[in-house]
């Protein structure tokens, strides 16, 4: 489940983090974004030890998100140790993203 949290920086964010980052850019009135939220709430129940899931609202944060490259909504992206691991635009199936992503944090 997501945790609304303050941090001074998305730097901050990252360094402080003690489980690798998910992070999903999304926007409120992308229909995709809506299903990839359900598909994250799987995710993060399932993978709940192993990343923390965090939304931002590129919309809202679109300096944040023209720093990350996000060009298409939703945009998720996996930093490991504060770096970039994994990124996917789009819907992407529960049991998929959990593969992917499981076998990015064994590497």
């Amino acid at each position: 489940m997501a945790v609304k949290k303050q941090f001074t920086s998305f730097q901050e964010m990252l360094q402080n983090s003690e489980k690798s980052v998910l992070v999903d850019f999304y926007a409120t009135w992308c229909g995709p974004c809506q299903i990839m939220s359900q598909v994250l709430e799987q995710v993060s129940v399932q993978m709940h030890d192993e990343i923390q899931v965090v939304k931002i609202d590129g919309d809202r944060y679109n300096t944040l998100a023209s720093e990350h490259n996000v060009h298409a909504y939703p945009t998720i992206v996996l930093y490991k140790n504060g770096e970039l691991a994994f990124r996917a635009e789009g819907v992407v199936p529960a049991p998929q993203l959990m593969q992917q992503l499981r076998q990015v944090l064994q590497n």
